[in-house]
């Protein structure tokens, strides 16, 4: 079930609610882009006890996996603006929406584990920035069944992907140990927001 990821573009594996779509930002626009990520003050994640290599900073809701509760945030930094409005248009939604956005930070060798996403947000879309990446993909929950049939999907630069309904709550993600330097913003609604916060061009 895994596709060739070295024999051009990549369609998203056919798992009902995922979406990825190549070249979502020009290469000046993501110019612009990581220089504004370099200037904001991420710090290593932490899981519980567990601080991870990867290193982020949570706009408008920080989870706290010690106390297991979404926890206020900064509002969206102005410069990040733009991109939170082409993301909406994107997944058909109102850019207030996006109640969420995540920056992340992969510098080489780190991984990002097998997860969901918290429970408090519905969709997800991810644009991945710098070095491309390979999200995985398992069934939840991860049995054997599960991992005899995850497949794989190579991020590309200036890319995005969206998950909603089973790939939102019926698949785990995760992404191998990157080989150069990677960015992610990743932009969520507020669960149970995301049918009513559609609008119609």
């Amino acid at each position: 079930m895994q596709p060739d990821l070295f024999s051009g573009p990549q369609a998203a594996p056919s798992i009902p609610g995922l979406t990825y779509q190549a070249d979502f930002l020009a290469p000046e626009e993501e110019a612009q882009l990581l220089a504004i990520l370099q200037t904001l003050p991420l710090e290593p994640a932490q899981y519980k006890t567990y601080e991870a290599r990867r290193k982020v900073l949570s706009f408008g809701g920080a989870y706290d996996f010690s106390a297991n509760r979404l926890r206020p945030g900064p509002p969206l930094d102005e410069r990040l603006h733009p991109l939170r409005s082409r993301v909406a248009a994107w997944m058909g939604v109102a850019p207030q929406a996006l109640v969420q956005v995540l920056v992340a930070e992969y510098q080489p060798g780190t991984p990002l584990g097998w997860h969901r996403d918290v429970p408090d947000f519905e969709a997800i879309a991810g644009v991945s920035l710098g070095a491309p990446a390979r999200l995985r993909f398992r069934p939840y929950p991860p049995d054997e069944a599960a991992k005899r049939k995850a497949v794989q999907l190579e991020v590309a630069p200036r890319s995005i992907y969206r998950m909603e309904g089973p790939a939102r709550w019926g698949w785990q993600h995760s992404v191998p140990a990157v080989e150069a330097l990677r960015w992610s913003i990743t932009f969520r609604t507020a669960r149970g927001q995301s049918g009513s916060a559609r609008f119609v061009d």
